[in-house]
């Protein structure tokens, strides 16, 4: 089958897709866009998450079919579109030290980013309950936490 949609504001057509192919599938193996993590393929760990239509979801659980005609903006497409600037969510992570082996960090990015969209001064326990669904077996989640309050302070003053 070929899947039209909307990626990272560009639009893409996949062809030869077959039925039971996921978006992450799509996106890491046909599209070179690794950004989005394979760890699970259950929805369990959050290292997938990408946006679909403006809602965080994980792209393992989602099959390549359902995305025609929609939107998906992945962990790259949060930085500047002239690719010289990262978003502030990306900066904060890598100036709070919240970036380990890395796995994790692009589907906490894009959950974070969604939970400073809606909520632009979370509290801590915003933060934890956003960040729930988001597995990280190397930090601790410390200076996780300290990224997304740094992002948060820096969009802040911006505004």
């Amino acid at each position: 089958m070929r899947v039209n949609f909307t990626v990272n504001g560009c639009e893409e057509t996949v062809d030869d897709v077959w039925e039971g192919e996921s978006l992450l599938y799509v996106l890491r193996e046909r599209m070179g866009l690794p950004g989005s993590k394979n760890a699970c393929e259950q929805g369990e760990c959050g290292s997938c998450t990408v946006y679909l239509d403006d809602v965080p979801v994980c792209a393992c659980l989602v099959a390549a079919g359902q995305v025609e005609g929609r939107r998906v903006r992945t962990v790259e497409g949060l930085a500047e579109r002239d690719g010289e600037g990262l978003d502030p969510v990306q900066e904060a992570f890598v100036e709070a030290g919240a970036v380990q082996c890395g796995f994790c960090t692009p589907g906490l990015i894009v959950q974070a980013h969604d939970l400073l969209s809606r909520v632009p001064e979370p509290k801590d326990a915003e933060i934890r309950e956003a960040l729930a669904g988001n597995l990280c077996r190397c930090t601790g989640y410390e200076k996780i936490l300290d990224a997304v309050r740094l992002a948060a302070r820096r969009k802040a003053a911006a505004r």
